[in-house]
């Protein structure tokens, strides 16, 4: 896992504030991975918000390995956290469904052509990993070359077990530790 506040300072600590105070619920909540959780990021509430977004989108693209050709975003969160890096870098994107449409062009990514292209998997939180890994592996069955997932907040503690052992490198913008 590598997090950004080593390399931003005062922005990703500012960023860091901004999205604790905007975003993080307290209560009883289940995750996506099953797990209670006595806090939650709503990660919509920054990503509704287009100044938040951009300022999640401009420290998020100096964390883009250099070789990246596409911003593969994940249904849901992950589709305006890619179009929100495509804007800010230029690079094209792709959107990804958990499983491929069954009419039309029955893709399971639309946009940016993914085979043979270095592919930067996206999302907005990350848990387990579970749910990235699966949607990697997809990726990967359709040719593409998956090597490393961004993520905005890795609540997950380091432990990215499935995309550890499919030799995927977690990018975390923020971790949970750092925004309380």
């Amino acid at each position: 896992m590598s997090s950004a506040d080593d390399d931003f300072g005062p922005e990703h600590r500012a960023l860091a504030r901004l999205i604790r105070e905007r975003c993080r619920l307290t209560g009883n909540f289940t995750l996506r991975s099953g797990r209670e959780s006595s806090t939650y990021f709503d990660k919509y509430l920054f990503e509704a918000d287009p100044r938040l977004l951009a300022q999640v989108a401009t420290l998020a693209a100096r964390l883009i390995p250099k070789d990246t050709e596409v911003l593969a975003g994940l249904e849901l969160g992950g589709v305006p956290v890619a179009t929100a890096l495509s804007l800010a870098t230029g690079l094209p994107a792709a959107f990804v469904r958990k499983e491929a449409k069954k009419y039309g062009t029955a893709q399971l990514a639309e946009g940016a052509q993914i085979a043979g292209r270095r592919t930067l998997v996206v999302e907005d939180v990350i848990t387990t990993g579970g749910q990235v890994a699966s949607s990697a592996a997809d990726l990967r069955a359709r040719w593409a070359l998956v090597e490393a997932v961004l993520c905005v907040i890795d609540r997950s503690d380091g432990a990215h077990l499935q995309l550890d052992a499919m030799g995927c490198k977690v990018i975390s913008l923020l971790t949970e530790e750092e925004l309380g």
